[in-house]
């Protein structure tokens, strides 16, 4: 065997795991949802291929409302994790030293040490009728009677940036570790303010950790469904529940794999445009980051 046979053996046997994780988790999964999705159901254990489930989808209201719904929840929360993960996220790459670094990675690290079910649960005792903040407002004289903090849209938005924050710290870290701290005392020595710098030097540079750090927590929030369910209770309207109740409620295997496809069909849009919008691309956001 040649040496370059061996090198392309080598190659095959590195990458082979992931091609295979690629194959079997991801694209024959999607296939068959695809494949399901344009199924419809014409009579008992009678099918039809067509696109009667998107049009179903099309003029029901209330599952396109859903779907705008949590697409506009999952840029807030997005948006929110980067006004609060940014300047942490500056704090540790370009002030703090080594031991101090660790130590606020660790405070990072701590929610996912948990899973989301007990992290959610942690949310609803300090958040009930009778959890930690309404009891304790009560001691102090603050309020008369209990008050229910839960089932609201801003209880799940601290509970899904809470959940999200570290991905979006860790993108913006790497890449702003990699900044050379003579630039920005360039930008002072040539007579800008801190806005300046941080508006035509910093966030320019920290552009693709932004992005990458961005896509990631909107993915990940806008296919979260315990954190919403469970602080959102009825209220929540989530279309991660919806498509949980065709699967498993209704048993409608068809119309469940059309609402993940057309969940994954719309963050995926999303995503596109925040590339156009900020100039960026997806294989140069994940190398720089």
């Amino acid at each position: 065997m040649s040496q370059r046979d061996i090198k392309r053996l080598t190659l095959f046997l590195l990458f082979a795991p992931f091609a295979l994780w690629i194959l079997l988790l991801i694209v024959l999964p999607h296939i068959g949802m695809g494949y399901l999705a344009l199924r419809e159901k014409i009579g008992p254990r009678q099918y039809e291929f067509g696109f009667g489930n998107f049009v179903e989808f099309a003029m029901e209201p209330i599952y396109w409302n859903t779907l705008l719904r949590t697409g506009s929840m999952s840029l807030l929360v997005t948006a929110l994790a980067l006004i609060v993960g940014f300047p942490i996220a500056y704090y540790i790459a370009k002030i703090a030293n080594y031991r101090t670094r660790g130590a606020m990675f660790l405070l990072c690290l701590i929610p996912l040490w948990v899973s989301d079910l007990i992290r959610a649960f942690g949310w609803i005792l300090l958040l009930r009728e009778t959890g930690v903040i309404s009891s304790s407002l009560q001691a102090i004289g603050l309020i008369d009677a209990p008050v229910e903090l839960l089932y609201n849209d801003v209880t799940v938005v601290i509970g899904l940036v809470y959940t999200v924050m570290l991905f979006m710290i860790v993108p913006l870290v790497s890449t702003l570790d990699g900044m050379d701290n003579s630039m920005i005392e360039a930008g002072y020595n040539l007579g800008g303010s801190g806005l300046t710098v941080l508006r035509r030097i910093i966030i320019p540079y920290a552009m693709p950790g932004i992005v990458s750090g961005c896509i990631i927590v909107f993915m990940l929030t806008a296919g979260s469904y315990l954190t919403p369910i469970l602080l959102g209770g009825k209220n929540s309207s989530w279309f991660t529940e919806m498509i949980y109740e065709q699967f498993i409620t209704r048993y409608n295997w068809e119309a469940g794999a059309t609402f993940g496809f057309l969940l994954l069909a719309f963050t995926s849009l999303v995503v596109w445009l925040g590339l156009k919008l900020s100039r960026q691309t997806l294989a140069g956001t994940v190398a720089r980051s």
